[in-house]
């Protein structure tokens, strides 16, 4: 499954990354703590957040995570987007809440590593 997939499939609006969309999801992780994400993700997933904060690039970027999927309508700021073209992370928005997104990835067939 690419990226690409999953912003079609859950009509996510690309804020970065647009080229980068062939990127392979996965596994898929979901948390707010930055500190969580360190320490749980896993290469290639795709993550979701309601963060939008510059952090988020960087936590993204030291992970090799494959995007970023900011859920309940919330917009990062301009520094937050410029930070992830410059580290070439794929950063999406949805007015989906962070459950939604994951039962429609879970529905796409994007499973996470559970080896927490």
């Amino acid at each position: 499954m690419t990226l690409k997939k999953v912003v079609d499939a859950l009509n996510l609006v690309v804020r970065t990354g647009e080229t980068l969309l062939d990127r392979p999801v996965r596994g898929g992780y979901a948390g707010d703590l930055l500190s969580d994400v360190l320490a749980h993700a896993r290469q290639g997933n795709v993550w979701i957040t309601l963060q939008t904060h510059t952090n988020i690039v960087a936590v993204a970027s030291a992970k090799e995570l494959c995007g970023i999927i900011i859920v309940n309508g919330r917009t990062p700021d301009e520094e937050t987007l410029r930070k992830a073209d410059e580290e070439q992370i794929p950063v999406m928005i949805t007015p989906l809440s962070t459950y939604d997104v994951i039962c429609r990835l879970c529905e796409l067939g994007v499973k996470n590593d559970a080896r927490i």
